[in-house]
């Protein structure tokens, strides 16, 4: 087994529906070279059901945990659920196109000496897709849709090279984008905080936000990526509940994850330079955690100490001018 498509999930049986019924509109010769692995974290919806509905086109292994892991133990679950030589986790609002398996299997097999891949993803909404009668047909996905990553030089490159804003302006933050060794990554798990990924409070550590940088920095580091340019994921704007908590993650969670790469080998420049660009929303996004302080997760940071370790990059200065900026051009019409 090549490839396990892995998918934690957790009462949102409308979306694990349209994500599967993507998976199942790709070829079947290919289809047959891979697992599906889900693990529901104790749903109380209709998603068993939508799974076994789904088992008649997809081989498909389901564990339903008998109470809430939480996010980060979700996701090393289903990893640890799966067979294949890569893995790729996906969320389970995440469309595939027919062509994606295909694709994901050819690059597998041509580059043998790569342990990380980088796949694009295109933008779409909730909105657009409900709009259809369910589950979604992808086709009836619009054309032209903006892709996740600009860059669109296809090739291998140091996996830290990866970690460019020209490339990744999350930093490898969305895990739907990774298809990995997934040996390298079990061998890895152990770099995590177990207290910090058995808190369920969403986002209360760095290491419940994204417990799959913590791994890919371990684990990869060293190893060759590629980049793959043409999106072969769909990622649905409109289905994430922690939004109200995306100002956390961007000027906080991001600048810790610089830190990591930079402590597994991310060379001084490249780390000064995506640093200062993770801080351009730094004071809105401060200021925005302060005003929704009940949900965006300012509980967690202290402000004084977060202004005091990023007082020497320009951003953090800047970031007000830039947000100014924006509300004018908001504010006469004209296109952000």
């Amino acid at each position: 087994m090549k490839l396990s498509i892995c998918i934690p999930t957790y009462n949102r049986s409308k979306h694990l529906k349209n994500c599967l019924a993507s998976i199942a509109a790709n070829d079947s010769q290919y289809l047959n070279q891979v697992d599906i692995c889900i693990s529901d974290n104790g749903s109380t919806d209709d998603t068993e059901k939508v799974v076994q509905e789904a088992k008649q086109f997809l081989r498909i292994k389901y564990q339903k945990n008998e109470t809430n892991l939480g996010i980060p133990r979700n996701f090393l679950k289903v990893v640890n659920m799966a067979e294949g030589e890569f893995a790729w986790l996906i969320g389970d609002d995440d469309l595939l196109f027919p062509y994606t398996i295909q694709r994901v299997l050819e690059l597998i097999q041509s580059q043998s000496s790569v342990d990380y891949f980088y796949i694009n993803s295109a933008h779409l909404t909730t909105e657009y897709v409900f709009a259809f009668p369910q589950p979604f047909n992808t086709k009836d996905l619009p054309e032209n849709m903006q892709a996740f990553s600009p860059y669109n030089k296809p090739g291998v490159m140091p996996f830290l090279d990866l970690i460019d804003p020209k490339i990744s302006f999350d930093f490898l933050g969305g895990m739907f984008l990774a298809v990995f060794r997934r040996e390298l990554w079990l061998k890895n798990q152990h770099h995590l905080d177990r207290s910090a990924i058995e808190d369920k409070r969403t986002f209360s550590h760095f290491d419940n936000t994204f417990p799959h940088i913590k791994i890919f920095a371990h684990a990869f580091a060293k190893s060759k990526a590629y980049f793959e340019p043409t999106p072969l994921s769909i990622c649905l704007t409109g289905a994430r509940e922690w939004s109200p908590m995306y100002p956390l993650i961007h000027s906080v969670r991001l600048v810790e994850a610089l830190e990591l790469y930079r402590s597994r080998g991310l060379k001084l420049w490249a780390y000064l330079s995506c640093r200062n660009y993770a801080l351009n929303n730094f004071i809105s996004d401060m200021g925005a955690m302060y005003f929704y302080r009940e949900k965006s997760g300012f509980k967690y940071i202290n402000p004084l100490a977060e202004f005091a370790k990023n007082m020497f990059y320009p951003n953090t200065y800047l970031s007000l001018f830039y947000f100014l900026f924006r509300k004018l051009k908001s504010l006469l019409g004209f296109k952000i």
